[in-house]
């Protein structure tokens, strides 16, 4: 166990945040790290919104994109704990007209597990080129669409063909939305009541939810561009790997929008530190500590290289198996996912560490240089 000096690592902190900013690969940013549950490090740098030269403060709220799949993830999971729910479970018992076909025509069970671990053989329409059946058959990824319903995307997706048999693969998918809707049929109620009631009530996280509480607080989101990050509008393609997400900012505006379970929600750095501390400390008072143990466990084998080598995945984010295929100085076990609004966070468990970098900046906030600098500024 390493206990960082405090001093070095705010300077090498600082140094990162504003080489990017200096460099514009991002407008603004807010990074917290805590060890040992002390927040030894808070900076708010650049601006929440560029044009009106508003600077970015300790308090915005961003749109979280797939922060929310960890919280949703743990809302299932206390479903799971208080026997409503079972992990080997068939989707088809709450949802029975959700049977998407393997391209032989086919149509293999599909289990709750393999839906939190994204081994069903569903994906994502950015992560397939603009000819693929995603794109053809307009689902949502629950970045775009305002006002689609949960069932019209569903509808679209037991379409779409299975890339693989569910458990013998791993692909990033829609799977958290399902989760999602399956927990409406469960309850009766909205996901959001469901993650209040479940997540974000008992830890006090009172800016984070699926709608934006304060709106004179929320971040202008950016893309990726040259010489500058440029501001998102609706319908904005962002490049990556080759490919392109499509993003709706106003999304979240749109009380007819569904609530994606993968990609819906909004809050601040704060809030997504406070929940990733419940996770590190145990699960209290949110989650049982045989529960954090369940879904802290690689689940599906670092060769499917969630975060790139050395990385496989649990429930709800990629777990480190080999530091040293990534290329990693975080020990073996920790915890790491991002947002495609721009943010990474990880936990790294055996040094006491919980790290949140919530940038405006898609995708540098999530898979560029920023993040690496600001890993490795951490660890020095």
């Amino acid at each position: 166990m390493t206990r960082l000096q405090v001093s070095p690592t705010s300077a090498r902190l600082d140094t990162a945040l504003q080489k990017a900013l200096a460099e514009h690969r991002i407008v603004g940013a807010v990074v917290l790290v805590a060890q040992h549950g002390e927040v030894i490090y808070r900076k708010a740098a650049g601006f929440a919104d560029r044009e009106a030269r508003r600077e970015m403060r300790p308090d915005m709220i961003f749109r979280l994109a797939s922060i929310a799949k960890p919280i949703v993830t743990a809302a299932a999971m206390r479903f799971v704990e208080e026997g409503l729910l079972t992990l080997d479970a068939p989707v088809t018992k709450w949802l029975p007209n959700f049977r998407p076909a393997l391209p032989d025509g086919s149509r293999p069970a599909i289990t709750i597990h393999h839906l939190l671990t994204h081994t069903s053989g569903l994906g994502y329409s950015f992560l397939e080129p603009a000819d693929g059946p995603y794109h053809q058959l307009h689902i949502s990824d629950g970045l775009d669409q305002p006002g689609l319903s949960l069932d019209e995307n569903l509808s679209r997706l037991a379409v779409a063909p299975l890339y693989f048999k569910p458990g013998s693969s791993w692909r990033y998918s829609l799977g958290i939305d399902i989760v999602g809707g399956i927990l409406e049929k469960i309850d009766g109620r909205g996901l959001p009541e469901i993650v209040r009631e479940k997540v974000t009530a008992p830890l006090s996280l009172q800016d984070t939810g699926f709608s934006v509480v304060d709106l004179s607080r929320l971040a202008v989101p950016y893309a990726d561009g040259h010489p500058e990050p440029v501001r998102m509008t609706d319908g904005i393609a962002v490049s990556l790997y080759g490919l392109a997400a499509t993003f709706a900012p106003s999304r979240i505006l749109d009380a007819q929008s569904y609530p994606s379970g993968g990609a819906g929600m909004a809050g601040t750095a704060d809030d997504v530190l406070r929940f990733l501390e419940a996770i590190r400390t145990g699960g209290a008072p949110i989650l049982k500590a045989e529960t954090i143990k369940t879904m802290t466990m690689e689940h599906v084998g670092p060769q499917a290289e969630t975060q790139g080598p050395g990385w496989g995945f649990g429930y709800g984010w990629a777990v480190l198996v080999d530091p040293a295929a990534a290329g990693s100085p975080q020990a073996p076990g920790t915890l790491q996912w991002g947002g495609a609004y721009g943010h990474k966070w990880f936990i790294d468990r055996a040094n006491g560490l919980s790290v949140v970098a919530l940038t405006n900046t898609t995708f540098e906030g999530m898979t560029g240089k920023f993040t690496i600098d600001i890993r490795d500024a951490v660890y020095g």
